[in-house]
């Protein structure tokens, strides 16, 4: 399997150049990098992309994340294995990752509330900036066929 086209974050040097300094102000915001890996994780999972799955997974098992968490990230809800914050986290990803013709609020009160009784400003900055990264990398790997086991870098 061959993707259709080199990455358009490499075939436009400026792009790079934003992403780079995207992901350093993420970092700044103290999210747990687990957190960050799991609901980028979900997020490519809802999308599709097999790219970032693999890269998420492959991340988490570097991280010492274990077989039975990394395996139950689709399947958070019926499975033991994630705090109470992580829980609010995964909503999140998926409330705005799954925007179909935002015809309801995407993010209601309450699920803000849940996310903000466990992260603060800077860390739910961090995970909303995750979120839409990963959403971004997957309609671009995905537009493109990028094969899952892709390195970048």
């Amino acid at each position: 399997m061959q993707a259709r086209m080199t990455n358009p974050a490499y075939v436009l040097p400026g792009a790079m150049k934003g992403i780079g300094t995207l992901f350093q102000a993420i970092g700044e915001g103290g999210l747990r990098q687990d957190v960050a890996e799991i609901v980028g994780l979900r997020a490519s999972q809802i999308n599709g992309c097999g790219a970032c799955v693999h890269g998420h997974t492959a991340n988490l098992r570097k991280a010492g994340v274990s077989e039975e968490r990394i395996g139950a990230v689709a399947a958070w809800r019926h499975a033991p294995f994630f705090s109470d914050a992580e829980r609010a986290a995964l909503k999140l990803t998926e409330a705005t990752t799954r925007l179909p013709d935002l015809s309801e609020e995407s993010v209601p009160d309450a699920l803000w509330d849940e996310v903000a009784d466990h992260f603060d400003e800077k860390e739910i900055s961090a995970l909303i900036l995750t979120v839409s990264v990963t959403n971004m990398f997957n309609r671009i790997n995905t537009t493109i066929k990028e094969p899952a086991g892709t390195t970048w870098g």
